[in-house]
């Protein structure tokens, strides 16, 4: 990528040089804040022995979208690091969960603040903090405590990341992003934790300096590779389909 602008012609180039044993953290909750153009190209690139990042393996919802359950399927991922490995409803499947009870994938479970704050520690270059959540369950256990105050807590590590796929509404040619709905949940977060931040944006990559600076939620910075969304059908989960599922 050296002396190259971060505007990419395609998904694919975007994920070209994915390595097997990459650590990569999806951005979103279900719909808009997740990167499906990015997981449907890294499904197509092959990359394998993965760990993967996310807030959920997702799977549950028809029709599917790419998701990080399809790369367990595809047999690319070693472990997922999420806070749902399971279905949240009894009538919903997560095809990961048949993966994992076969003890074809690794899986651990983190509650979804301690995730949030894991992400954001790595970007802020903090290296551990305490919290309660998780103190007295099994998640807790065999793991370092602490009495502060009368209360204790758990001791978590930061979260780095080899690479974070994102997905951002506007953007400038420098990198700046501006989110909106649950692309702001996890992807900010992600991106200030990854070495490597490849963004999808909705709506326009504009010339630097168009942006309004007080709109800005991700400074460019933290992002080295950006694709447009094309019009569908090759662009999943446009703008438009996102309003109407509102």
């Amino acid at each position: 990528m050296a002396g190259r602008g971060k505007i990419l012609g395609s998904f694919a180039e975007a994920v070209a040089d994915m390595p097997d044993g990459a650590v990569i953290a999806f951005g979103g909750f279900a719909g808009p804040g997740t990167p499906y153009n990015l997981i449907r190209a890294l499904l197509a690139q092959g990359a394998k022995d993965l760990t993967c990042v996310a807030n959920t393996t997702g799977g549950a919802h028809q029709p599917r979208m790419p998701d990080v359950a399809m790369l367990v399927e595809n047999r690319q991922v070693r472990k997922v690091i999420c806070s749902f490995t399971a279905a949240n409803r009894p009538t919903d499947v997560i095809p990961f969960t048949r993966y994992y009870e076969a003890g074809e994938v690794e899986a651990e479970l983190v509650p979804q603040g301690t995730l949030a704050e894991r992400l954001r520690a790595a970007g802020a270059g903090i290296p551990a903090f305490y919290t309660p959540t998780a103190v007295g369950t099994e998640l807790a256990e065999g793991r370092e405590t602490r009495v502060i105050n009368g209360r204790e807590y758990l001791l978590e590590y930061a979260l780095p990341v080899d690479v974070a796929l994102i997905r951002a509404w506007k953007a400038d040619a420098a990198g700046n992003l501006v989110f909106r709905l649950a692309q702001r949940n996890f992807c900010p977060i992600m991106a200030m934790a990854a070495k490597l931040t490849i963004a999808e944006v909705e709506e326009e990559i504009l010339p630097v300096g168009a942006l309004d600076p007080d709109h800005i939620h991700l400074p460019g910075m933290f992002v080295q590779r950006m694709v447009k969304v094309p019009p569908p059908p090759e662009g999943l989960w446009t703008v438009r389909r996102v309003e109407r599922a509102r």
